[in-house]
């Protein structure tokens, strides 16, 4: 059998060519193409995430604000763990790319 890269002897059951290192065979597994639109879709969603962690920051100013005593606890626990939400969905979003 001859390498199809290269043109080189190799043996019959070779997975690779051991001079140009060509694979003999077409891969089992084909990656998906990515049709998200590359770093333009990456842009445009860390763009979104940062509009919605500021909208959750004057969501706690305003609240702070509005009630004489401040926010109560429970309203700034809430902001806070939506915007960790928020947080850590990106990072795992990114991580799948």
């Amino acid at each position: 059998m001859n390498c199809r890269v290269c043109g080189t002897e190799i043996a019959a059951k070779a997975l690779i060519c051991y001079k140009c290192g060509a694979a003999t065979t077409d891969p089992v597994y084909q990656p998906p193409s990515d049709t998200r639109g590359g770093s333009g879709s990456s842009r445009a969603s860390f763009i979104v995430t940062f509009v919605a962690l500021v909208l959750l920051a004057i969501v706690a100013v305003v609240l702070a604000r509005s009630s004489p005593s401040g926010a109560p606890p429970a309203v700034t626990y809430i902001v806070a763990g939506v915007a960790i939400v928020i947080v850590a969905l990106r990072a795992y979003a990114r991580r799948r790319q």
